[in-house]
This record gives structure tokens, C-alpha cells and sequence, in this order.
């Protein structure tokens, strides 16, 4: 597929972007209809991404930057995001640090805040994957499975569509906790971190272009990692009764 929409002029538009666009749009839709619950106001929710996006996109570059140095000849080739190479992992860890300063700023709870935005980025996580389509990335090795995607010269494991379809059930499962669940504040981000990390622990053993630090897939290192402190965090905030 050609990561090329449209040109105006001068101006390339590509499908990534539109794609990474239309994410952020209907998760921030939904972060201002489930924030209601919780009484966050939506001109926060605004401000918070006005801010949160550009930092959560060079984090996200600077994450798969440093684990492909050897890869860029030129500055100009490390920020040429368009052109795919972005590691959601940097984006949550920006994503994750920026929520906490900006709630104690603005003297609001921030497992309030990271409840209701947690289904938000898992949302827009499924979105985005889409984009690894259209540039040609995240796929998976050779596979004869009748689901397989014809991809870089063979069909593959269309790895960006399992981790898309794991992410939205885990986006269903999370608005259900988030309603209709008796939890504790901060649950439901907790959950998020244990859900979206069991996937992609899994999902990433099929791909062919996972960051290494040495022999171990480093997507894999983290999401153990959340795993673990997620489950950690989930007992901590639910061993009092829920308020």
C-alpha cells in the first residue's frame, strides 16, 4: 500500500499520520464522554493532550532511535517519523510521567486521571497499528495459516492485527470495569498495564523487527515488567475495601 494519501503542492500527507490523527481524535472523544464518572472536566482533558501528544510521539522516537542507532546516517533521517519507526513503549512511559506531573499541578487524583485515560490510549493503540500496516512494519514471520498477509515478499503472521484485535477487547474490558466493576481508583489503570502487556509479551515473539538489548526482545522486557507491577499495584489499591 502506498503510505502516500495526498500531496497539496509541496505538502506530502501520509496515511500514517491520518491514521495516528484519527486515534488521538476518538480517544480523546471518549476520554471526555468516560471522564464524566469521574468528574474531570473537558477542557483538562484538552490541555492534558495538547501537551501530552508531541511529547508522547518524541518519546516514542527517541525510545526506537536508541535502539536502532546504528541504523541512522543523519539527524534528519532520526526525526523523519513519517516514515514509521515510532515504539509505543517510549509514548505510555512519556504518556505515564506526563499524567503525574500535570494531576499534581493541577491538584487532581491521578489514578482518577489515569483510569479514565487508560481505556483512551488502549483505544487509540488498536488505531494506530494500522499505520505499521501502511508502512509496511510490525509484521510477523512466514506463516501458511489462512489468515496470513502478503508482506515484505511472503505471506506473514499479520502481527499489527493481533495486537489491533487484542487491543480492543482490552478496551471493552476496561470501560466494563470502569462502569460497572467495584474497584478501587487506579484499578483500572493497573489493568490496563497486566492486559495490553500479556498481548504484546506474546504477540511480539512472532515479529521480525523487535529493538534487542542483546539477545532479548526488549518489548518483551517491559511488558513482563508492567505485568508485574501492574499485578503489584492492583493488590495494593484493592487490599481496603473499595470507595
Amino acid at each position: 500500500m502506498d503510505p502516500v494519501a495526498f500531496k497539496i503542492g509541496p505538502l506530502t500527507i501520509y496515511w500514517y499520520g491520518i491514521i495516528i490523527g484519527a486515534g488521538i481524535l476518538l480517544s480523546l472523544t471518549v476520554g471526555k464522554i468516560i471522564g464524566k464518572k469521574r468528574g474531570i472536566p473537558k477542557d483538562l482533558i484538552d490541555e492534558f493532550v495538547l501537551i501530552v501528544v508531541p511529547l508522547a510521539v518524541i518519546g516514542a522516537r527517541i525510545y526506537y532511535v536508541l535502539f536502532n542507532l546504528n541504523y541512522y546516517d543523519s539527524f534528519a533521517e532520526m526525526i523523519a517519523i513519517w516514515e514509521g519507526g515510532l515504539a509505543i513503549h517510549g509514548a505510555i512511559l512519556v504518556s505515564i510521567i506526563t499524567a503525574i506531573v500535570f494531576t499534581r499541578l493541577k491538584k487532581i487524583s491521578f489514578w482518577d486521571f489515569a483510569d479514565m485515560g487508560a481505556p483512551c490510549l488502549i483505544l487509540g493503540q488498536a488505531i494506530g497499528r494500522w499505520g505499521n500496516y501502511v508502512n509496511g512494519e510490525a509484521y510477523g514471520v512466514e506463516t501458511n495459516l489462512p489468515w496470513a498477509m502478503y508482506i515484505a515478499g511472503a505471506y506473514r503472521h499479520p502481527t499489527f492485527l493481533y495486537e489491533s484485535l487484542w487491543n480492543l477487547l482490552i478496551f471493552a474490558l476496561l470501560i466494563y470495569v470502569y462502569y460497572k466493576v467495584k474497584v478501587n481508583k487506579g484499578s483500572v489503570f493497573a489493568l490496563y498495564l497486566i492486559g495490553y502487556s500479556i498481548g504484546r509479551l506474546f504477540i511480539e515473539g512472532f515479529r521480525t523487527d523487535s529493538l534487542m538489548f542483546g539477545p532479548f526482545r526488549v518489548a518483551q522486557i517491559i511488558s513482563i515488567g508492567f505485568i508485574i507491577i501492574g499485578i503489584v499495584l492492583y493488590y495494593l489499591l484493592n487490599r481496603k475495601k473499595v470507595v
